[in-house]
């Protein structure tokens, strides 16, 4: 029993890293993957904010689960996912105001998070505590890592620098397209593409072995 329980733990963490990451599989969150990730700081600080919010309300959600009515119970995901949110909005804004002011209103917007409200309704309200939050992480650490790969490769191509510190010197003419939005819909689709095809390869290869083997 314990054997399998710690497999249902690592299963329900890493699930959200890779097999069902929130962007490149499931293609959530699109509004803030786009609009923030012109710099690898920006996609950091949405990604710490987000993962706050995810977690902390999979953790309420499952703990009330048992009492909240079913008539209700979106209008209380969104209740708790908004209060979660206004937290992150203000110590945001009183650690690093710079960045808020960057971020702007999409801080505000976690709370429409179709991802965030999503993992509410599909898994925190039908499973314990220990395994929504671990659900929770998996999807929080995939969606910072799709957000830090687009903003990091967002900022070097069109800024020439990652973190604000310069890579390419001074002779290097940065794309100014990829801090632009419709940058932000190039460099999605090229890692989607690719994506795509990595796994069409897998696929590809899984076949071959299994033809052999047969």
């Amino acid at each position: 029993m314990a054997e399998r329980d710690g497999g249902d733990i690592y299963r329900e963490f890493a699930k959200g890293l890779w097999k069902e990451n929130p962007v490149f599989v499931q293609v959530l969150g699109m509004c803030p993957m786009l609009a923030v990730t012109n710099s690898a700081i920006n996609a950091v600080a949405m990604a710490a904010a987000t993962m706050f919010v995810l977690v902390g309300s999979s953790f309420l959600v499952s703990l009330l689960r048992k009492v909240i009515p079913k008539q209700v119970r979106i209008s209380t995901y969104i209740i708790i996912i908004a209060t979660f949110v206004t937290l992150a909005d203000f110590t945001l804004q009183a650690l690093s105001p710079s960045v808020h002011k960057e971020l702007g209103a999409f801080i505000a917007l976690i709370v429409v998070n179709c991802l965030i409200l999503g993992r509410q309704e599909a898994f925190a309200s039908r499973n314990g505590v220990l395994l929504s939050v671990l659900d929770a992480l998996g999807m929080s650490f995939g969606f910072a890592i799709a957000l830090l790969c687009l903003g990091s490769l967002r900022e070097i191509l069109g800024s020439g620098s990652i973190f604000g510190f310069s890579l390419c010197g001074p002779h290097f003419e940065p794309w100014v397209v990829m801090i632009l939005p419709p940058g932000g819909f190039f460099m999605l689709g090229a890692i989607l593409l690719f994506f795509g095809w990595w796994k069409e390869m897998k696929a590809k290869r899984r076949d071959s072995v299994t033809g052999r083997v047969a």
